[in-house]
């Protein structure tokens, strides 16, 4: 969430930011609420200071009857107002959720289509004809059939060389993370509501909303590893010395995909559950947008190193969600349809999550200020395996293993 100090001093560009990135906010209204808190605040304070003075008068003897009965009438006027004030901050508060993170400058305004081509690497193949569900059915590597009859459509078995090629692409990426300085763990799958609002994700009342709930507790499914790690660190003064802390989370994906379909949603690209190792960093300010290229780089080797053609985009503003200041999307050549498709992201979401679960740093100099945190796909499976099918699938119904995950299949060339 923004500050509210930041937004009544940058009313213009929180508002024209909000609009850019789709949003349609009262901020009149927001800082009216505001204005009504603060004088709330003054009354309850001004109360408090007479509550102290009073307290002060009745020390050290036998209190007069009538410093007794003002002292009442206080206490009675202080839980009164203390009710109107916490009635009010819940409401601005409310209000201040709905705000979205301010973008940078370099973000192109507009829509999806908007987003610019900042990159590309490798060769482009077109024309081919290896349909990655089909080949994957083929050589008995997914069943969509049975994953319906178990849990629903868009729920899988992942069989055989499919699994093997999933591990080995998860075991490299984990060892190229670590070899990068991340700290490698596994997180919950459940996070309670302020932890999924805090990182950014929509309510349960959000009819929009991409999340798993559990019925009747304060618990969301994770859809990425992001949720967790964004609440790792809650409530916490982090040291200065400390920072950047980076971490790889590996972790289950549960999503509803909703308001996806006829978005590439054929086999393996859009599931309801899918393995991701997950990169995150907490940060001082000033390093953040060094690290967002950081991110992004790594990314960007892993799919080198993988020989899968792809293209960096940055994201218009449009297609950003509330808590991104800024985001690179990596997406792959896709030879079977002669375009790009989404593959991984990387966003810079500065002190928005870290505002929302209080999450800090005492400068060396004692001074406390809100960390900023990012986020960025390392690998992203089942996604991943449409993207290495599609690139390395053989007419002959043979998959070439790439060079750099053969060290993690016992050096085979084909699977």
């Amino acid at each position: 969430m923004l500050d509210i100090k930041f937004i009544r001093e940058n009313t213009k560009k929180v508002q024209s930011s909000a609009e850019a990135k789709g949003y349609h906010i009262n901020l009149s209204e927001l800082l009216e609420r505001d204005e009504a808190r603060r004088e709330l605040q003054r009354e309850v304070d001004a109360i408090r200071e007479r509550r102290n003075a009073i307290a002060a008068k009745m020390k050290g003897g036998k209190p007069e009857q009538n410093l007794i009965d003002e002292g009442k009438q206080v206490k009675i006027e202080l839980a009164e107002r203390e009710q109107y004030l916490t009635s009010a901050e819940s409401e601005l508060n409310e209000l201040i959720n709905k705000v979205p993170n301010i973008i940078f400058d370099d973000v192109p305004l507009g829509g999806e289509e908007d987003s610019v081509e900042i990159k590309a690497w490798g060769d482009k193949r077109e024309g081919a004809t290896i349909d990655h569900l089909d080949f994957a059915e083929q050589k008995g590597w997914v069943d969509f059939e049975r994953g319906a009859k178990v849990a629903g459509a868009k729920f899988y078995f992942l069989k055989n060389g499919a699994v093997q090629l999933e591990q080995a692409v998860i075991n490299y990426a984990i060892d190229k993370l670590i070899d990068k300085g991340f700290n490698l763990m596994t997180v919950p799958n459940m996070v309670s509501g302020r932890v999924a609002a805090g990182a950014g994700f929509a309510p349960k009342s959000d009819k929009e909303s991409n999340e798993y709930f559990i019925e009747n507790e304060d618990l969301m499914m994770i859809g990425t590893a992001e949720a967790p790690l964004t609440g790792y660190h809650a409530d916490e003064i982090l040291a200065e010395k400390d920072l950047p802390l980076l971490y790889a989370g590996l972790s289950p994906c549960y999503r509803k995909e909703a308001g996806t379909y006829g978005k590439h949603t054929r086999g393996l690209f859009r599931v309801h559950q899918f393995n991701k190792l997950e990169m995150y960093a907490f940060c001082l300010p000033e390093q953040s947008r060094d690290i967002h290229d950081k991110i992004l780089a790594i990314e960007e080797e892993i799919w080198q190193e993988l020989g899968v053609p792809y293209h960096v985009i940055n994201i218009a503003a449009g297609d950003l969600g509330a808590p991104a200041a800024k985001k690179f999307d990596i997406e792959y050549w896709s030879p079977i349809d002669d375009s790009y498709r989404e593959l991984t992201s990387c966003s810079n979401c500065t002190d928005f999550q870290a505002s929302s679960l209080n999450i800090r740093v005492r400068r060396d100099n004692g001074a406390i200020e809100t960390v900023h945190t990012l986020n960025g796909t390392a690998v992203s499976l089942a996604r991943t395996l449409v993207a290495l099918i599609e690139n390395y699938g053989q007419a002959d119904g043979s998959f070439v293993v790439p060079e750099k995950l053969r060290p993690y299949l016992g050096n085979r060339q084909t699977l």
